[in-house]
Order: structure tokens, then sequence, then C-alpha cells
């Protein structure tokens, strides 16, 4: 079911279920047991050497309108990629993505997706002096794409709907004024389209604002490149 792979890959089409579930690697987050089943992310290498991340399911689903009787939730995140990238939201690039029903009726499924090579957490990049090394003027700008990011999510009526700042990552790269400043979100799980872009707007930076630690200052500034790249403001953001 849903079967989605990077053209160009080694592994025959009908292969890479199994492949992909056989590779053994790093447990970046362990896998828990919630939604009825268990998930796990691994870090795991692809057969051209490039680091790749695999996200685990069995039995994980959702429910909704449209899946009374449950969904797996690496689908909803497929879906997630892909709707982003044509906003031209920078998202982990898709591997495979495929979920298959086990002899026990159960399901099994997978999302693989490629390492964003080069970003950090933004905390991370904050906590390694990136601020101080490359001054306020690429912070601004870095705080600026992030908001253009995020409407531009929005304005496509994308909900992230698990909006923390460890799902922010950002790459700033060469000297000065002139450095490069990309940002790229993480973590799809919980995403979805609302009936407006309004609601999935108040709903991610509000909880965005709960869960990042910018100083009023910076968070000021962030809401304002955010509603004018919005196009509304936002009530309760600042």
């Amino acid at each position: 079911m849903a079967v989605e792979c990077l053209a160009g890959s080694e592994v025959a089409p009908e292969e890479r279920f199994d492949y992909f579930w056989r590779q053994e690697g790093e447990w970046v987050e362990e896998p828990n047991r919630r939604r009825g089943g268990e998930s796990g992310v691994q870090r795991v290498m692809g057969t051209n050497g490039r680091l790749l991340y695999s996200k685990r399911q069995t039995g994980h689903i959702y429910r909704s309108w449209l899946h009374p009787f449950g969904r797996p939730t690496v689908l909803r995140e497929r879906d997630a990629l892909k709707g982003l990238r044509l906003l031209d939201v920078r998202v982990p690039e898709m591997v495979f993505c495929e979920a298959r029903r086990d002899p026990e009726h159960q399901w099994k499924a997978l999302l693989v997706t490629a390492s964003l090579d080069g970003f950090d957490e933004i905390e991370n990049w904050y906590a390694a002096g990136g601020r101080e090394q490359y001054g306020e003027r690429v912070h601004e700008r870095l705080l600026k794409e992030l908001a253009g990011t995020l409407a531009r999510m929005h304005k496509g009526r994308w909900q992230h709907g698990c909006l923390y700042i460890k799902h922010i990552f950002v790459r700033v790269t060469g000297e000065g004024d002139g450095a490069k400043v990309e940002v790229a979100l993480l973590d799809f799980e919980k995403c979805r389209q609302r009936l407006t872009a309004l609601r999935a707007a108040r709903h991610d930076m509000l909880q965005l604002r709960r869960h990042s630690s910018w100083n009023p200052t910076d968070w000021k500034k962030l809401s304002y490149f955010y509603e004018t790249a919005f196009g509304s403001a936002i009530k309760g953001l600042t």
C-alpha cells in the first residue's frame, strides 16, 4: 500500500520494504508504544553510503473521519512531506515509504528519509555560538527566513501539529553579512491540512511560542516577519 521510492535506488522496487526493514542502525528514537502500536527511528546507511533515517512502525495508526478504521501514521507524514515540498518548504528528502499488513493483519510501515546534511537544530546552533559568529544582521535574516518558511506552510493550510523549537533546523554557510541562511522543518507525524490557513497558523504559532526559548525582543521580530509574510495578524502572538 502507498509505495513511494526515490528514483535511482539500487534495490529492486519489490525488495525495498524487506531491505529497509532488515536494516539495523543506531536508534535515534527508541521504539515506544503509543497509538496502539510501536514506533521508532534508526540511523542507517543507504546502498550509496548516504546517511538515512528509517522510521519503523508496527500497528501505529491514527483515525480520522476519512480513515475511521485507522491508517499508518507514516502515510500522513508522507503526504505532508510531498505537499510541503510543493510549497517550497524545506523538509527531509523522502527515500522510501510503504505500509503493508503482516500475516496477523497488523500494519507494518516504513518511512525512510535522507539526512539534512549540514543542518543542525536551531538551539544547537545558538549554543555553538552561531549568533555571535555571524552577527545580528545574519541572525535577523535567519528569523526572517524561518518566518517565511512557516508562513508558506500555513498559507497552504498545513498545520505542523507539533511545532517545537527542536523541530526547526538551520544551516548557515559563508562569511560575514553575505552568509547563506537556510531553514528546514522536521517531524510531520501529526501534520495535516486544516480548513483554513488561519487555523493552521494560530495553532502552530501559539504552540511554538510556548515551546521556544527566544527572548521577548527576538520573538517580537519573528512575529513581525511572520505576520508580514502570512499577510494577517495572529491573535495572541505578541
